[in-house]
């Protein structure tokens, strides 16, 4: 019996690559859901698939949780972003309707809380998971593989930095400017301390080449550390390929710092279309890492690096890929986990790894003296 999805914001950046991917699958009865059905429509009929489904779903309608249960889901895969400042209505419907949850949530806050609809979750004997996407899904899988190899480890620094014409939505640029030049909680030199989002830049070393990135807020800013106890400093920061938006989004970061702008996140639509003016410029190749350091097994320092570059415009497919391997584990029955949970743990780096055949991603792992 193929499981029954529903991908709420199917027509979105991300939520289109994970229902064209399952949409392949025949352990799956997709169902595309969102606000826009002439949209779905469209893309329904791009699949040349006739058992795939559309349906008009609001998650800020006040009839949406009838609506859902309508359905009659099976798993419910959220890509409606962005989830800095939402609530878990979509999650709790779930529950509601009998269905396991999927969400490709990147806000710190939201993807630690989820942890409040555990017991809820354990009652209903339904699995939901926050934050199935490169953070921190990806993230931790990484840090878990190269774990191993270290007696002590003292500090965990993970970078992403797309390429300039790799597509984005107005969710994913509000997400980003939600937290320009606001206070970030960050564990550094065992202790708690601040930083601003964007700013504290450096400049990053990927495959390709290097890349300036900025302190950014994530889950994994508070995951880590209670994860491994023994880590010294977790810090993440992301960037823009081109110097010229990632200068210009530091100095929106520095005027939202000295409070001369209050909610840059409202400009998001703005900025968006501002920075596509741009889009010719620059590559479609980017790329993820995740380093390690401390003390190897021989008692000699040890630093290894985790490494992903993505090429021919394939980078949307690294934060859509837990999801989708998430929902292909637990339709052959291969997830035994109920409650409520951020996705850490739950799938392997080899696993992802194997979602990433057929794109232009390549992985790698690299020792420094």
């Amino acid at each position: 019996m193929a499981l029954r999805v529903v991908v709420i914001g199917a027509n979105g950046v991300f939520g289109s690559r994970v229902a064209r991917r399952l949409a392949r699958d025949a352990r799956f009865e997709l169902i595309l859901a969102g606000r826009r059905i002439d949209a779905l429509e469209a893309q329904r009929a791009s699949f040349d698939d006739p058992s795939v489904r559309v349906a008009a779903l609001d998650t800020g309608d006040a009839g949406f949780a009838g609506a859902l249960a309508a359905l009659q889901p099976q798993l419910v895969i959220h890509a409606a972003g962005p989830f800095q400042g939402q609530d878990y209505r979509v999650a709790e419907a779930c529950l509601d309707a009998g269905s396991d949850y999927i969400d490709l949530a990147d806000g710190r806050g939201f993807v630690t809380g989820i942890g409040r609809l555990h017991e809820r979750a354990l009652a209903a004997g339904r699995l939901l998971v926050a934050g199935a996407s490169s953070v921190p899904a990806l993230s931790s899988a990484a840090v878990d593989a190269l774990l191993p190899r270290f007696a002590q480890l003292d500090a965990i620094e993970h970078t992403i930095n797309p390429g300039n014409r790799t597509p984005r939505g107005d969710a994913t640029v509000a997400s980003i400017l939600g937290y320009c030049g606001r206070p970030i909680r960050v564990w550094r030199d065992g202790r708690w301390q601040v930083a601003h989002g964007w700013m504290d830049s450096r400049l990053q070393s990927f495959p390709f080449g290097r890349r300036r990135v900025g302190v950014c807020e994530i889950p994994d800013l508070d995951l880590f550390p209670a994860r491994y106890p023994q880590v010294r400093t977790v810090m993440f920061r992301a960037g823009l390929e081109l110097p010229l938006l990632q200068g210009g989004t530091w100095c929106a970061a520095a005027l939202v710092r000295l409070g001369l702008i209050r909610n840059l996140a409202a400009y998001a639509p703005a900025l968006r279309r501002f920075s596509e003016l741009f889009i010719r410029f620059g590559s479609d190749v980017g790329g993820m890492t995740v380093e390690l350091s401390g003390t190897g097994k021989d008692g000699q320092p040890l630093r290894l690096r985790w490494w992903l570059s993505a090429d021919a415009g394939d980078g949307p497919q690294v934060p859509v890929t837990p999801a989708v391997v998430l929902a292909r584990c637990m339709a052959d029955g291969m997830i035994a986990a109920k409650g409520a949970m951020p996705c850490v743990g739950l799938l392997t780096l080899e696993q992802i790894e194997a979602g990433f055949d057929g794109y232009a991603l390549r992985t790698g792992v690299e020792a420094f003296e």
